[in-house]
């Protein structure tokens, strides 16, 4: 299913492959498996290379819209997080594509973490239209399925 959701806006097999390892990594969060388990699936299925540590890629990082540039970062600093906030800001400290890098990074710590603290989501909330809420809540009803 990723593969195909993201062929809509991201035809290219290494954008199609950074979506498929991102939704990968929140189904094996969701199932309960561990960091270092995360870390070796991925690595396995999708050969990105995992081993730098935040503090080796930020002096070098820079905007790079690849998901090659960016998949395996935003992996890296939700790894490397210890809850939910910690990971969003760890993946923004890196530069670049902060935003997308944020995205890929929330979503799998959310996954794993369990939840977004209530403090982030009122915020975020406030700042969304009406049209936008409806489609969140749509999707944690399916979500909750």
């Amino acid at each position: 299913m990723a593969r195909d959701f993201a062929a809509v806006t991201h035809n290219h097999p290494e954008g199609i492959k950074g979506a498929q390892a991102t939704s990968f990594a929140i189904s094996l969060a969701r199932q309960g498996c561990t960091k270092g388990e995360i870390r070796e699936e991925i690595l396995r299925w999708f050969g990105y290379d995992l081993s730098r540590t935040l503090d080796e890629i930020r002096p070098t990082y820079s905007f790079d819209v690849s998901y090659k540039g960016t998949v395996p970062q935003a992996i890296t600093a939700f790894l490397e997080s210890t809850d939910y906030e910690d990971a969003v800001r760890k993946a923004i400290s890196l530069g670049g594509d902060a935003d997308t890098l944020a995205c890929i990074t929330g979503s799998i710590a959310e996954a794993y973490y369990g939840f977004i603290p209530e403090n982030i989501i009122k915020e975020t909330k406030s700042r969304l239209p009406v049209e936008f809420l409806k489609v969140i809540d749509k999707f944690y009803l399916i979500l909750a399925k």
